[in-house]
């Protein structure tokens, strides 16, 4: 099998499972959305779960997976599986120990974090307690989700990647079921669902645990912390922490902002980020987590070019499905709110100014999803220090922007400051990157876009005519306005697919011949 099949191979695996997790997280934030509407509640809840997300990113998903993959990968392809075990074994048992003493620290601490990182909670009664006891519940999460970032990147190397992306299936049914029948038990209902948040970490962690097992890689306490590849690992780190560190100061100062502005507006920004990040898991982060596996080992075999060949497929494949998402995302941003959130404690209002951010947010869908798969090249050539420059530039802007655009359009604007921030961010590294290693391939890059834009602009023309059909401001009628939605999304993805093709895009070529193999098995 070829690289280019086996990175469409990879992210059509991890698609697949990411639309059975995205759909379970939309099923979730429906049932939040109908039980506690977009209130303080939920502003202290996502407020608080912001947090170990935050930390995650930190010390695991983002500066672990970013340092780690390309050197377990370089150990596996020339020192052989057992150097790259005990390599495992050292990272996992220093992760436990570390994450373990953060957590700790962040139970103990959570009121001085919340006092730093949303100073307008302070200001309501009783916000600021609900969200340091949220906090407190969900901390845990960290330690969990950070195990599970490892297991993940292990997996994704040796090329299993069905079991990582379905792992969060399971931690969105269990912040249901919480929501669900536990409520009744606390003072505090949205309490049951940061219970769910634990619970669903833990469910997470143990799903790995016995696949690694199965790939020849079980995981158990090993220490030597003086090995040198752990010593690298921990270097190349250190700037992709400073770059994540730049990357989450993003959002605390968005969250800053938002908890400025009238109540309900940090709730807002979430329900938008959900659905304007559902196209990017479904894909784009697919795309990103199947091509740094291949790259790093294309990187350790000194194959430049195929590293090259790589970069500039996913990049176009990203492009080829990011361009008509973001247009149908602008043209339903009203249904969608209306659809899944509407109704309970969430009216046509809330769903509105969720559909405002929404439409901000998807300006930079395009731009954020390439950051996403540009970085792993800087990660793949253990190059940590560029992304972190770029990043930190981004905040920059971001932070400029946000308080240029808050005024006039309020939390849309810190929203459309985030895009803003993400383009200038993809045109900074798409110049390092060439002038690190040369040309990348750029005019196909650019005949992918333009096509994909030559396709999307029928494609939601037509979308935005059918969706008008039904009256979304109303409750009620969800079967009707399902079937409207339904049918404007089937014949936006068909029509999109037909004009592509007409325009001759390699990527559908190559997308329906991958196809048709399957269905002739």
């Amino acid at each position: 099998m070829s690289e280019r099949k086996g990175i469409l191979k990879a992210a059509g695996i991890l698609g697949s499972a990411t639309i059975l997790s995205r759909i379970m997280g939309m099923v979730r934030d429906m049932v939040v959305a109908r039980l506690f509407g977009a209130g303080m509640a939920t502003d202290a809840f996502f407020a608080a779960f912001q947090i170990p997300n935050m930390l995650r990113r930190f010390f695991a998903e983002g500066a672990l997976t970013a340092a780690f993959v390309p050197t377990f990968s370089e150990t596996l392809v020339q020192e052989g599986e057992e150097k790259a075990r005990e390599l495992a074994n050292l990272c996992f048992t220093l992760l436990t120990m570390v994450i373990a003493l953060i957590t700790l620290l962040g139970i103990l601490f959570s009121p001085l974090i919340i006092k730093l990182m949303f100073p307008g909670f302070m200001s309501v009664p009783g916000k600021f307690e609900l969200t340091v006891l949220l906090n407190r519940v969900m901390f845990p999460y960290l330690f969990f989700i950070s195990l599970v970032a490892l297991c993940m990147g292990i997996l994704n190397t040796v090329r299993h990647f069905f079991t990582p992306a379905i792992s969060t299936v399971f931690l969105n049914i269990a912040m249901i079921l919480a929501a669900l029948l536990l409520r009744p038990f606390f003072q505090y209902p949205i309490t049951a669902l940061a219970v769910g948040v634990l619970l669903g970490g833990l469910i997470q962690l143990l799903l790995q645990l016995p696949v690694l097992w199965s790939k020849g890689f079980p995981i158990r306490p090993q220490f030597g912390f003086n090995d040198p590849k752990l010593k690298k690992i921990a270097l190349l780190m250190l700037p992709a922490t400073l770059g994540v560190g730049v990357y989450y100061l993003n959002i605390t100062v968005g969250n800053i902002l938002a908890s400025l502005l009238p109540q309900g507006s940090v709730s807002y920004l979430y329900y938008a980020q959900r659905l304007f990040e559902f196209p990017q898991g479904v894909f784009t982060v697919s795309v990103a987590q199947a091509v740094l596996p291949t790259m790093s080992r294309q990187a350790a075999e000194g194959d430049l070019d195929a590293m090259k060949d790589s970069l500039n497929y996913g990049v176009r494949l990203t492009l080829f499905v990011t361009i008509p998402a973001l247009v149908g995302l602008m043209v339903c941003a009203e249904p969608l709110m209306a659809l899944l959130f509407m109704g309970g404690q969430f009216d046509h209002a809330m769903a509105l100014q969720a559909a405002k951010a929404l439409i901000f947010y998807s300006f930079g869908l395009s731009c954020v999803a390439l950051v996403r798969v540009l970085a792993p090249a800087f990660y793949a050539l253990k190059d940590t220090r560029t992304p972190v420059m770029t990043a930190f530039i981004s905040f920059l802007l971001n932070l400029g922007f946000s308080l240029w655009l808050m005024g006039p359009l309020l939390h849309g604007g810190l929203a459309l400051a985030s895009s803003l921030s993400a383009f200038g961010n993809m045109l900074l590294l798409f110049w390092l990157l060439r002038r690190k290693i040369g040309l990348l391939g750029g005019r196909r890059m650019l005949r992918t876009a333009l096509t994909a834009v030559v396709a999307s602009v029928p494609m939601g023309v037509t979308a935005w005519w059918i969706v008008r059909c039904a009256d979304w401001s109303v409750t009620g009628q969800k079967l009707q306005k399902g079937i409207v939605l339904a049918v404007a999304v089937l014949v936006a993805v068909v029509l999109y697919s037909l004009l592509s093709r007409l325009c001759r895009s390699e990527e559908t070529v190559e997308f329906w011949g991958l196809v048709r193999k399957k269905l002739r098995r």
